[in-house]
């Protein structure tokens, strides 16, 4: 049914990733309670990975005919570069471009929540033709 409602594959991937990066950023918000925010934001990242994982396979891409092992094996690769990007774009601007500006209005939300949007199109690629690539 979710797939009738979207006409494009991209816009079907861009509204369930909406979906794991809310995930990402919430249980981010979540664990700073417990840990400091550079662990959070790794953490965080690895909760919305697995249910945007989990959504695209379903809703997306589909099962392309490999072990579902395989596929996210593949899905944590091409999310690497996502978390490198996340992780370096959260800390920069949090704790040195915000400070640097005086800007301090939920500074680590505001970071984070940019930094979670910046890998959407180039995951979209990577997953498309790499994690859920058809046997």
């Amino acid at each position: 049914m979710i797939n009738k409602l979207f006409q494009s594959e991209i816009l079907l991937f861009l509204f369930l990733g909406g979906i794991a990066a809310a995930t990402n950023f919430f249980s981010r918000i979540l664990l700073n309670h417990y840990m400091g925010f550079r662990v959070a934001v790794v953490i965080a990242y690895i909760i919305g990975m697995i249910v945007a994982f989990t959504l695209f396979r379903r809703y997306v891409f589909g099962a392309g005919g490999r072990h579902s092992a395989h596929e996210f094996r593949d899905f944590t690769l091409v999310n690497l570069v996502g978390i490198v990007l996340v992780w370096f774009i959260s800390i920069g601007l949090a704790e040195n471009l915000f400070p640097a500006v005086g800007f301090t209005f939920h500074a680590h939300e505001i970071a984070h929540g940019i930094a979670i949007c910046v890998p959407a199109f180039t995951s979209y690629f990577g997953h498309k033709y790499f994690s859920f690539r058809k046997a």
